[in-house]
């Protein structure tokens, strides 16, 4: 089972980007850290979620705003098995880094 960073993503404008897959079998504990490297303030999203396009319920961060050159980071997230972890960016230059553990459920 993997440890440390299990996913990343540039994220592009306006789009929702699956950054991380929890594998089949298995739970996931992660974290989740935003970093905007623009020169403007953007909004982030991010949910875990069953499917690549999340619903409302899905939402553990909802346009939240992260200031220039500034992160977000968001702890203490657990997957099921296959769920996603979608991140989306009203602006490009955002990076979404997701370090965690998985752990056999079988």
């Amino acid at each position: 089972m993997a440890s440390g960073r299990i996913g990343k993503a540039d994220l592009l404008a306006a789009t929702n980007t699956t950054v991380y897959t929890t594998p089949a079998d298995t739970f996931t504990v992660a974290t989740v850290s935003f970093c905007n490297r623009g020169n403007q303030a953007v909004t982030v999203r991010l949910a875990v979620a069953d499917t690549a396009t999340p619903d409302n319920s899905e939402y553990v961060e909802y346009e939240t705003e992260i200031l220039s050159h500034g992160v977000l980071e968001r702890t203490d997230l657990v997957l099921s098995a296959t769920q996603l972890l979608v991140a989306h960016s009203s602006a490009t230059n955002v990076s979404a880094v997701v370090s965690g553990i998985e752990t056999s459920t079988a």
